[in-house]
This record gives C-alpha cells, sequence and structure tokens, in this order.
C-alpha cells in the first residue's frame, strides 16, 4: 500500500520563497513513494489544528515554515495517540533548531532529509502544558521575534531583530523570581532566562556551551541576573558578545529535566519564538525523545 504524506508549509514564513519551489518538493516525496496531501496554513495555529484532527491518517508529516509552524506540527502530533514521524524544511528568518539538527537550510535538499532514512528521537518540553521544540524565555528581548515586522525580518534577516532588541535597553525590566529544581534553589533580580533544548539559539551558536545533547532528557537553563554596576555590565556584555554565558559572575546555568519559576507578577514568556502567555508560576518538564524527525 503505498504510503501517505501531509505536507503543511506556511507560504508567509522567511521570504515567502517556499511558494516557488512547491512543485519541485512535492516531486521529491512522490519519487519516494507517498501518496501527498498538500496543506497551506491560513492563520496562526492551523497548521496545528490541521495535524490534531487528521494527522492519524498519514505516515509522515512534513512542515515548512519557521520555528513557529515547526511548534505547531510537534504540538500537534503531541496531541496524536501515534507519535507520527516529522520531515522538516526550514523556511523561516532564523530556524534555530533546524541548525541544531543539521538539516540543509536549502529547500530541495531538505526535502530530500525529510522523506529519508534516518530518524532522530528528540526531547520536547511543556511550559504550563504548552508545548515547545527547543526554547522557552522570558525577559530581555524575548518579545522581539513576535513584536519584529514580517517584511522587516525579511528584508534584513537577524538584523531586524537585534535592530528591535536595541530599543530595549534604555528600558530595561527585570524580575524578582524563584527557581527551584532538583539539586537547585535560587532567588534574585533576573533580566532574562532560558531553557534550552538547542546548539543554537537567535540565530548564535553555543549559547548555552557545547555539551547540549537534544536526547538526553535535561534542559540547559541561562538566568542572566540584572548588573548592579558599570563593571558588571561590562562584563555580561562582554560574554553575549563572545558568546560565552558559562564565564560570567551575572549569570547562572544549570541542566535539569525539571523546574519551577515563581514571581510575585506574572511574567511574559515565549515559546519558539512565540507569544506563550503571561505567568506568575511556571512549571516546566522535559518529555524525553518523544518525537521523532528526519535528520541528515
Amino acid at each position: 500500500m503505498q504510503k501517505k504524506l501531509l505536507f503543511v508549509y506556511n507560504a508567509h514564513a522567511g521570504k515567502g520563497q517556499i511558494k516557488n519551489k512547491i512543485s519541485d518538493i512535492v516531486d521529491i516525496f512522490v519519487k519516494k513513494d507517498y501518496e501527498v496531501t498538500i496543506y497551506p496554513t491560513q492563520y496562526y495555529l492551523d497548521g496545528y489544528r490541521k495535524i490534531k484532527e487528521v494527522g492519524e491518517k498519514y505516515d509522515l508529516i512534513v512542515c515548512s515554515g519557521g520555528d513557529g509552524t515547526l511548534n505547531e506540527t510537534v504540538s500537534g502530533i503531541m496531541n496524536l495517540k501515534s507519535k507520527i514521524p516529522i520531515g522538516y524544511i526550514p523556511a523561516g528568518t532564523t530556524n534555530d533548531f533546524s541548525t541544531s539538527l543539521g538539516i540543509p537550510k536549502q529547500p530541495l535538499k531538505a526535502a530530500e532529509v525529510a522523506v529519508g532514512d534516518h530518524i532522530f528521537s528528540s526531547d520536547i518540553g511543556t511550559l504550563n502544558g504548552k508545548y515547545f521544540v527547543y526554547v522557552a524565555a522570558f525577559g530581555l528581548f524575548t518579545d522581539v521575534s513576535y513584536q519584529t515586522n514580517q517584511d522587516l525580518k525579511n528584508v534584513l534577516g537577524h538584523s531586524a531583530y537585534l535592530l528591535e532588541g536595541v530599543k530595549r535597553l534604555y528600558n530595561i525590566t527585570s524580575y524578582a523570581i524563584k527557581v527551584r529544581c532538583e539539586g537547585v534553589e535560587l532567588s534574585g533580580d533576573y533580566l532574562y532566562g532560558m531553557v534550552t533544548n538547542s546548539i543554537s539559539v537567535g540565530g548564535f551558536k553555543n549559547l548555552t556551551g557545547k555539551d547540549v545533547k537534544l536526547d538526553d532528557g535535561l534542559y540547559e537553563v541561562t538566568l542572566i541576573k540584572r548588573p548592579q554596576n558599570p563593571l558588571q555590565v561590562n562584563e555580561l556584555i562582554g560574554s553575549v558578545l563572545s558568546g560565552d554565558l558559562k564565564n560570567s559572575s551575572n549569570i547562572d546555568n544549570f541542566k535539569t529535566s525539571r523546574l519551577t519559576i515563581t514571581s510575585e507578577e506574572e511574567i511574559p514568556w515565549t515559546v519558539d519564538g512565540e507569544y506563550g502567555g503571561d505567568y506568575k508560576n511556571v512549571e516546566i518538564v522535559n518529555y524525553q525523545s518523544a518525537v521523532q524527525i528526519h535528520i541528515p
């Protein structure tokens, strides 16, 4: 019996160039003996809705878009009884998770990988029950992705994020939080926090170290304290610019499979670059090797 493939894509992701490649991509799928159903998403969370409704009918689900589209696909699959394998054709602005997996940025090469023979079982997380693929974050710059104009992203790429982020330096908000997990208990005033399962974050590699494994059941947690004097500000800037967030007195780092973060005020979070909600109490859980994804 011929295998069935659902191809879900966001035509507006990145510079929208995926639209010009659809025919060639589908041809690659068909040559691998798949009967292909094509579905262009129509609105936010449409991909999630579609996969949740019909995903069980398919042997493979391939998505194309940015990190948000991948999040919708994974979230849909995590709500199915069967964990259908995923193929991913990155077409967004940063495509952090595809970088971590070594998936090519060229659409046709990525399509070949999506129907290839190599499958990786990746950890997946939840933030208060909301699935995320590779990052949950709060604080400085975390709303840059979803508040930066899409046209600006398309034209300037990473520069668009930096331009938007620079505006925030003059109005920095910090949060008094308490962090608890096995073996760790912290409290303080933090500008930024991220819980990651990725080699690349925001287009920058190795921010959380070089010993990151995507299937070990552990997150890399990075928390940046508010600097108290100009010397600490310079130290923090140096750590960020060098891409080394492990050697600063203002930065806490640790690994964990589960943690809670509490605060007196609601804190806005992002998951995979999209708005994730405002919370006073957050529980983040790692589900080890929960999703199968095709890799080179």
